[in-house]
């Protein structure tokens, strides 16, 4: 059978464009819902609007996060993921197959690193992110944040 119709292309490359995959991962939930293809159940709302709630602490609206140092907003993106990765444990089904994409968008995170090596044998193969890199991550635990807390409305709303 082949996939929905609306269903985003499979994979990009890692670590480009965040913001954009997570939009497609966004249009694709608005449209199940919009279809009542996914029906959240009230504990879905509620581990939604609580991941919601986790996200928005963890990475602050854009002038605040970008005014601290590139460790601390690494700190607060790998907060966004175990976020993502706590709620994920305690969930089955759309809205756990929602966070489990957002999860692997948003993981080039964990290949990033704030401190400078010596040399990168050092590393792991942890690289430094652009700061452009980080303002993407942040745009798109945002617009995560906003879908979140939408869910069991109308339609998740964009941010």
């Amino acid at each position: 059978m082949p996939p929905h119709p609306t269903q985003p292309s499979d994979r990009q490359p890692a670590g480009t464009d965040m913001r954009a995959q997570i939009a497609d991962l966004v249009t694709e939930a608005e449209t199940q819902l919009r279809d009542g293809l996914w029906k959240p159940t009230p504990e879905d709302v509620a581990l939604a609007r609580k991941a919601a709630t986790g996200l928005a602490e963890a990475v602050r609206p854009a002038a605040e996060q970008e005014a601290l140092p590139t460790i601390k907003r690494l700190e607060h993106l790998r907060e966004a993921l175990a976020v993502l990765a706590i709620t994920l444990a305690r969930t089955h089904g759309p809205l756990a197959w929602f966070l489990a994409r957002a999860s692997t968008t948003l993981s080039p995170v964990l290949a990033w690193r704030a401190l400078p090596a010596a040399n990168e044998r050092q590393t792991f193969g942890a690289t430094l992110p652009t700061p452009e890199e980080l303002h993407d991550a942040e745009d798109a635990v945002r617009h995560l944040h906003t879908t979140l807390a939408h869910t069991g409305g109308q339609t998740p709303g964009h941010r």
